[in-house]
């Protein structure tokens, strides 16, 4: 094994190998590069930074050739942007409190919002065209590469504001973003988890990417130990993070209200078409399938042969004795071989992405940004964040990160890039089908009966964490903003009793709900995304029937899945996921996926017996 996935001792960035880390200078060879590219970017050192696009303001009107060259001049400054953005927030995640990165982090994101101004004016002087030559702008061929871009815009008509309030609302983008930036430096920085100590009394540093490490341990008492000092130290702090998270609800609120959107929910959900039914029947199918997941925490609660099954008994394995551990480079060769059923041409290039272009960056240093994520842009490789530690769960994240990052190759590829950036309703369909070619090629290769009820365990236990607890996380994160939308004050010890019933409802009599997990809700990023959480919940059902088709070699299912990779953002989400045969409009997705759970528990009892 890897000597840094073995220890849990934290290495400094400048004792990584490089080859351990992603390849960022292909982007720019260092930061003396980016900040020429930098100083060129813009026209002007003072607002305004590009007077060349403002020279189109009032010109619309002059027929769909101003209107493609305006928009061609929008979209490569874009691309630039994009580009120079990628470059410096890869470099700050790297090492959260290094000066310089937090310097180009914040000058690239001033530029961003400052572009983001300067264009504002462009949306509402389309709107304000007759009715008749919007609608030949878009039957024209000259304007057809745009066409579904003008269409979005038309579909928000409704809730486009005047050139003067457009432009007001960008310049406020920056300050509404300044809760999630605050939760992001305290999470990942400032916050220090100190130490806990096991059954024996030995020490133990505690991180972010330690505690997920933790509560696999048979060491119930190191267990313990972690979840009440991680939830505790958060807990030191809830009165601020309250106020944190009450600022992120409010500038969701402020931005629903300035653009006349009935609640904050459909603020989210309208610009991507998606209807707000989708979300609460997600909640409801959810709610009705809770029986089955309460079935599981009551098998895993037999098993373990514990009085009182505690939130840390969770995610032991119920097979301890075939705990997998897999070096980073096994784990890159089972992702790769697992994507064979998507065709030689897909494997090859996330062969090339993984070993030879260095997409990844692999293990945990000190203050890394925490977890996982694939970001780039159009002009960058799909680049990977891990804080691998050699565990099973870091493999198949490996494999979830590249189903996102295969999917932004494809779609750059086949896109222009005005249509390449898919929405995030269907960014977690490409990563959750990934994970089950992944699980499909490991259970394949299982020969024992105790393989085979571990690794079910861990598809269970998968599913619990991105269909039922994200819904939970849904469900707590619409009633934020129901709160915020009817005036009632956010304290601490309302939030607190609100996700503790929860907890309690979603796990059920099987599971002792310790008091602890109250103030979990404050170290959890995604509250501040803006209703995002729901889409991993109906993200891995549309993957789940998605995958089943293409392992089990149904005519046309590999050509539909890579053409829906393809497709990118050229349609809206619904439509994209009706092209691979999957219609999330209806709860069919959902409850197959619940029974596809109950599968499952019901395979792993008779494995266990």
């Amino acid at each position: 094994m890897n000597h840094a996935q073995a220890t849990e001792e934290i290495s400094l960035r400048s004792h990584v190998d490089p080859e351990n880390t992603w390849n960022v200078a292909a982007l720019f060879p260092s930061s003396k590069e980016w900040e020429s590219s930098f100083n060129q970017l813009s026209e002007n050192k003072e607002p305004p930074f590009w007077p060349t696009i403002a020279k189109f303001k009032g010109r619309l009107k002059e027929g769909p050739e101003k209107v493609k060259e305006l928009l061609s001049l929008i979209f490569q400054i874009a691309r630039d942007v994009d580009k120079l953005y990628t470059y410096a927030h890869l470099r700050h995640d790297e090492e959260v409190t290094v000066t310089e990165n937090k310097e180009a982090y914040e000058k690239i994101s001033s530029l961003a919002h400052a572009f983001s101004q300067e264009c504002a004016w462009f949306e509402p002087e389309l709107l304000a065209l007759p009715q008749t030559l919007i609608d030949s702008y878009l039957q024209s061929s000259i304007l057809l590469p745009f066409r579904f871009h003008l269409e979005k815009i038309i579909h928000l008509k409704s809730h486009t504001l005047s050139n003067d309030e457009e432009e007001l609302l960008a310049k406020a983008g920056k300050l509404l973003s300044s809760s999630a930036k605050a939760f992001s430096s305290l999470n990942n920085a400032d916050l220090k988890f100190g130490s806990i100590l096991d059954e024996t009394g030995k020490e133990h540093p505690l991180s972010h990417g330690l505690y997920q490490l933790y509560l696999r341990k048979p060491d119930r008492t190191l267990r313990e130990n972690a979840f009440k000092q991680m939830q505790n130290t958060f807990a030191g702090f809830e009165n601020t993070l309250c106020e944190l998270i009450h600022g992120q609800v409010e500038a969701h609120l402020f931005g629903a209200k300035a653009r006349k959107y009935k609640s904050c929910l459909e603020a989210a959900l309208f610009p991507k078409n998606i209807p707000t039914t989708v979300y609460h029947s997600l909640i409801a199918a959810v709610r009705k399938g809770l029986p089955t997941l309460h079935r599981y925490i009551n098998l895993r609660k037999k098993v373990l042969k514990l009085d009182k099954l505690h939130l840390y008994d969770m995610y032991i394995p119920l097979v301890p004795d075939v705990e997998m551990k897999i070096d980073y480079v096994k784990a890159q060769e089972l992702v790769i071989e697992s994507v064979a059923p998507l065709g030689k041409e897909y494997q090859n290039l996330l062969k090339k992405g993984l070993v030879s272009e260095r997409w990844v960056d692999r293990f945990e240093n000190k203050n890394k940004r925490s977890g996982a994520y694939s970001s780039g842009c159009y002009d960058s490789y799909p680049y990977i964040l891990m804080n691998y530690r050699g565990i099973l769960r870091d493999v198949f994240t490996l494999a979830h990160e590249a189903g996102h990052s295969m999917h932004s190759l494809l779609a750059n590829q086949t896109q222009p890039y005005q249509s390449s950036h898919y929405p995030i309703f269907v960014a977690e369909v490409a990563s959750t089908f990934n994970e089950e070619l992944l699980m499909d090629l490991i259970l394949k290769e299982a020969t024992r009966a105790e393989e085979k009820a571990f690794l079910i365990n861990e598809k269970l236990e998968d599913i619990r964490a991105t269909f039922f607890r994200q819904t939970m996380f849904a469900e707590f994160e619409l009633q934020l903003h129901t709160f915020a939308e009817e005036g009632v004050p956010f304290t601490p010890k309302l939030l607190k009793e609100v996700y503790y019933k929860l907890n309690k409802e979603y796990f059920g009599e099987g599971a002792e709900v310790d008091n602890e997990i109250m103030v979990e809700w404050a170290r959890i990023p995604h509250f501040y995304y803006n209703f995002y959480v729901y889409q991993y919940a109906t993200g891995l059902a549309a993957s789940l029937s998605l995958a089943e088709n293409v392992l089990k070699g149904k005519e046309g299912a590999q050509n539909a899945f890579l053409n829906f990779l393809k497709a990118g953002g050229s349609r809206y989400p619904i439509d994209l996921l009706k092209m691979a045969g999957i219609d999330m409009t209806t709860t069919a997705p959902v409850e197959a996926a619940i029974r596809s759970f109950e599968q499952l528990v019901i395979e792993l009892e008779g494995l266990l017996r």
